[in-house]
């Protein structure tokens, strides 16, 4: 295998989804203090979701409270309740094409600006016969880092 060219800093998010943002918030906000830091809301994701926070600077991780807009149509957001955990990358082109070469298998869309407004993509949670290796199961968001957080965790 050659030399991995980019490295995973640290967590980013972690995406928690349910039926109801509000039983999520009654956990994550109003018993454990987490920080309600903004909304998105995507009719093409199928999602409603409070962007959550914990720590502060480098060492922030988000958490996001996914509801889906509509129940019976995908993405089912709430279907798996630890959605995706979104790891820091330090240089997510680089680590898309080395991944890709070495047979991961990514979802369909690419890089492309995500919900915090950093460049994101996904490691798909099944393999298949052309990429052999996944998420085994679990949804991994890839994120670009910027260079203070780059700075502040390599």
């Amino acid at each position: 295998m050659t030399s991995r060219p980019f490295k995973v800093l640290g967590i980013q998010q972690v995406a928690i989804g349910g039926p109801s943002k509000d039983r999520l918030r009654t956990l994550w906000v109003d018993k454990l203090g987490l920080e309600v830091t903004g909304n998105f809301v995507s009719e093409r994701e199928n999602v409603d979701e409070d962007i959550c926070a914990m720590g502060r600077g480098a060492f922030k991780v988000e958490v996001d409270l996914m509801q889906p807009l509509d129940p019976d149509r995908k993405p089912a957001v709430h279907t798996t309740p630890l959605n995706h955990i979104g790891l820091w990358i330090d240089d997510l082109p680089r680590a898309v094409e080395w991944l890709t070469a070495n047979g991961v298998r990514f979802a369909p869309g690419g890089i492309r600006k995500g919900a915090a407004g950093h460049d994101i993509c996904f490691v798909h949670p099944k393999s298949n016969d052309e990429f052999p290796v996944a998420g085994e199961g679990v949804l991994i968001e890839l994120v670009q880092a910027p260079p203070e957080i780059v700075a502040a965790l390599r």
